[in-house]
């Protein structure tokens, strides 16, 4: 695959967004985590994405694939380039990373398309009103003079 093809195949995903960062890593990310990296000034360019730890030892093993830099320890590998894999093989990878990483991310998408956070579940709005108010009343701060 090239970048065009990664990019257009990251962005393809709901709420994928991208991002500049590092001064030459485009950043695929899914509600501000990211799931994959291409490193564009390199030279072959460089892909990297998270993955299971078997898949991980797995993909080790090859030629052209390594742990990579500081995130190896959390399962992501780097493609030395982009031909390191097939094309449907490497599409399958970077889909699981996408939906691993969405899995942990927070918030969630509700029927209407926008997002929800975990906190937004957890507590009801007219619970958060009493809860304001009793926590004025508890606070139990005497005033000194």
């Amino acid at each position: 695959m090239k970048v065009d093809e990664i990019r257009a195949y990251c962005l393809g995903f709901p709420e994928a967004t991208e991002n500049l960062q590092w001064g030459d890593d485009l950043c695929f990310k899914i509600r501000g985590k990211i799931f994959a990296t291409l490193a564009l000034t390199a030279v072959p360019q460089k892909l990297c994405f998270k993955c299971t730890p078997e898949v991980f030892a797995e993909l080790t093993e090859r030629n052209d694939i390594h742990p990579a830099p500081y995130v190896g320890r959390y399962s992501w590998v780097i493609l030395d380039r982009l031909d390191a894999l097939g094309g449907d093989e490497l599409k399958e990878l970077v889909r699981h990373s996408y939906e691993m990483v969405a899995s942990r991310s927070p918030g969630r998408i509700r029927p209407g398309g926008s997002l929800r956070s975990r906190a937004d579940e957890c507590v009801r709005p007219h619970a958060k009103a009493a809860k304001g108010e009793a926590g004025a009343k508890k606070s139990g701060r005497r005033k000194t003079r």
